[in-house]
């Protein structure tokens, strides 16, 4: 009898800790839930968009980047909430995988960012740029390029001329546009306390040098802006940055603690079997 309680006790141990398992369980499931209400959002904003002002904006369109955030976000954490829940090695494996590929990919574009700082610069240029073009197609990145330049007091990307490259703005004598030659109002110096905004306080500020239009406008382009903020925030950006790794590698540790603890509790089960020599006793 006590020999078969003993067998029976060991039979019974497991590897697998349940508090790592349930707390990786619901780790996924936090991130599962962002997922799904991000998808939702891109979705909704895709939606409400006129077809043809969605593709043409397709490239610089906020929508398409919370949606495809979402969409790998949702995959990768439904790897982990299954595999964790299940035990189910494949699917824990291919989350580790998948999140280590992601950290890795983040870590470099930093590193190369860095490095490669006037390339990066330039492709945000260009970003910008394209998004000027397309600042009346979509009612979202109107209102983000609208915010940028309010929040960092600047105007177009190197120089408020830029928006020349708009066709409302558009500064040659062939527009017919009533906006020729003028910026959007977030470029314009609005004093705080100011109950109502003048939308039209942008009118043909591009046929004034930049001495004559700082009196009326941020002159300065949002490129320099925005080097000049990060050079001004590195502690709040290296927070921010710390703050996204941090949960990533939790996320690789926990599901390799759990890989781990997964596979001897296998090689037990299969020790057990091979010499389980009477099953009576």
């Amino acid at each position: 009898m006590g020999r078969r309680q003993a067998r029976r006790k060991h039979e019974d141990f497991s590897f697998v800790s349940p508090f790592v398992k349930y707390l990786l369980f619901i780790f996924n499931m936090i991130f599962w839930i962002i997922s799904m209400v991000m998808m939702l959002m891109g979705v909704y904003a895709r939606v409400m968009k006129h077809a043809e002002a969605a593709m043409a904006c397709l490239a610089v369109d906020p929508a398409i980047l919370v949606l495809a955030v979402g969409a790998l976000m949702f995959l990768i954490t439904f790897c982990g909430c299954v595999g964790s829940l299940r035990e189910n090695v494949n699917l824990l494996h291919t989350f580790c995988v998948c999140l280590t590929i992601v950290f890795l990919m983040q870590l470099t574009a930093g590193v190369l960012g860095f490095v490669f700082s006037d390339r990066a610069q330039g492709k945000v240029s260009e970003f910008i740029n394209n998004a000027i073009v397309h600042y009346k197609d979509d009612l979202e990145l109107q209102n983000l390029i609208d915010f940028g330049q309010k929040e960092f007091n600047c105007c177009g990307g190197v120089s408020y001329k830029d928006w020349s490259l708009n066709m409302y703005f558009n500064c040659t004598p062939e527009n017919p546009s009533r906006e020729r030659c003028s910026v959007p109002f977030s470029c314009c110096l609005l004093p705080k306390d100011e109950a109502i905004v003048n939308t039209m306080c942008g009118q043909g500020m591009q046929d004034l040098d930049q001495q004559q239009a700082s009196v009326f406008i941020n002159t300065k382009g949002c490129i320099d802006s925005l080097v000049t903020w990060i050079h001004d925030n590195l502690f709040l950006l290296g927070g921010i940055a710390m703050g996204l790794a941090i949960p990533q590698l939790v996320g690789i540790l926990l599901s390799q603690v759990l890989i781990n603890q997964i596979t001897d509790q296998v090689e037990l089960l299969q020790y057990n079997v091979q010499h389980r020599s009477d099953p009576w006793q």
